[in-house]
């Protein structure tokens, strides 16, 4: 049966959140992200700041160049996560099956519902309707054969915009003379090589679809079919199970060049680690480092060890990695768990009725704690619900860089 898609995409939702909760910043250029004088970039900005140039990713310094009147705002996840569940669960009610893409931003399966493009037309209205009215937000909405012409469509009119398109035939005839950016697909390199061979549009990539491929392969062939509006991908519900690594990585607003620092604040990332892979019932079989330094150049280093589930063990494996590497300035730092299983699975394993061992994992984190708390003066066992949270890891973090 053919497919019957929306999918949403709120507008400049950081921004439009604190402008509903604070007035006085409605109308004005809202830059949420880091703020001028740190290191970092925008998260999302308001539509004013739109108009000077500024927009999401942009480096912080270069948005304050463009935009030196701007009001710079840090983001507030936690209000903006419990925002999220809220329109979601609107969302979720007109669906089958609903695809969280972001906290702002969904595909949704309405066949069933709709039963027709009229009835999709209402369920979209309605979603539209029901975003204003109850969360007093607005949303962007795209009605479509398929998940790219979806997204297509609620580009095409943003902010608070509806479009549609019903068919293939309609999506060609709607990109054909666009860049191949437009393919959402395609990105900045990608769409660099196509530029090298001459390949400016989607219509472009229809005439010369072997040259496409011989470039880029299976991502060739990929692009050349969206390029024809065949896409028959179904909506499939995120599940966190099956995600294939588990990691937080954090940013120092100045580079580090303190590696007894780093081996600090990587016990910190081990725990939130940790405590996301235990809230989806996962464990992993492997840890993976990722430095970028100071020249922007990042490595990853992994190993596998016979079991980290535990942040000791998580930041123990961490550490050795840490010390085979360059010890350069360090911009970002960051720790992932990956060859994930459930926890039952990794029950059924021998080390894991190793008493001794999981008495030894806890002393060890005990004396982390001790030794943290000693250097730095701060209770970070008693706040680590805190620390779970990316803003308080984030301060926390430049707390230690400042006071090590």
């Amino acid at each position: 049966m053919p497919q019957i898609i929306i999918h949403v995409d709120m507008d400049a939702f950081y921004a439009s959140v604190e402008m509903r909760d604070d007035p006085a910043l409605r109308g004005k250029p809202l830059i949420i992200g880091s703020l001028p004088s740190e290191r970092g970039v925008v998260a999302t900005c308001s539509y004013e700041a739109r108009t000077f140039g500024v927009h999401s990713g942009m480096n912080i310094k270069d948005a304050y160049r463009l935009c030196p009147q701007g009001i710079y705002r840090h983001p507030n996840f936690d209000k903006y996560k419990a925002v999220s569940a809220q329109l979601h669960a609107i969302w979720d009610s007109y669906a089958t099956a609903s695809q969280a893409i972001a906290l702002d931003e969904a595909y949704l399966d309405v066949t069933e519902q709709a039963g027709d493009w009229d009835g999709a037309r209402r369920i979209a209205q309605l979603i539209k309707q029901r975003t204003r009215d109850e969360l007093q937000l607005t949303c962007s909405v795209g009605l479509a054969y398929s998940k790219t012409a979806a997204k297509t469509a609620s580009e095409e009119k943003k902010p608070n915009g509806y479009f549609e398109i019903l068919s293939p035939e309609a999506f060609v005839e709607l990109v054909s003379d666009r860049d191949v950016k437009v393919l959402y697909t395609v990105g900045g390199s990608t769409a660099e090589k196509l530029y090298s061979i001459g390949i400016h549009t989607v219509r472009d990539i229809r005439q010369r679809p072997e040259d496409v491929v011989r470039l880029l392969g299976k991502q060739g062939r990929w692009i050349t079919q969206i390029a024809s509006g065949i896409d028959e991908r179904r909506v499939e519900p995120y599940r966190p199970e099956e995600a294939k690594t588990i990691g937080r990585e954090l940013t120092f607003q100045k580079d580090v060049d303190n590696f007894d620092l780093l081996r600090d604040v990587l016990f910190l990332l081990a725990l939130n680690v940790e405590n996301r892979a235990r809230r989806v019932g996962l464990r992993g079989r492997g840890v993976t480092l990722k430095l970028t330094y100071a020249d922007m150049k990042s490595i990853t280093r992994s190993c596998s060890p016979a079991a980290c589930g535990s942040a000791a063990a998580i930041w123990r494996e961490a550490v050795k990695l840490l010390d085979k590497v360059a010890e350069r300035p360090v911009r970002l730092v960051g720790v992932s768990l990956y060859q994930l299983t459930d926890e039952e699975e990794q029950q059924l394993r021998l080390e894991d009725f190793d008493e001794e061992e999981k008495r030894e994992q806890e002393a060890e984190q005990k004396r982390l704690f001790a030794a943290l708390e000693e250097r730095y003066h701060l209770d970070f066992e008693g706040h680590l619900q805190q620390l779970y949270h990316m803003e308080t890891l984030h301060k926390t973090a430049e707390y230690m860089r400042r006071h090590h």
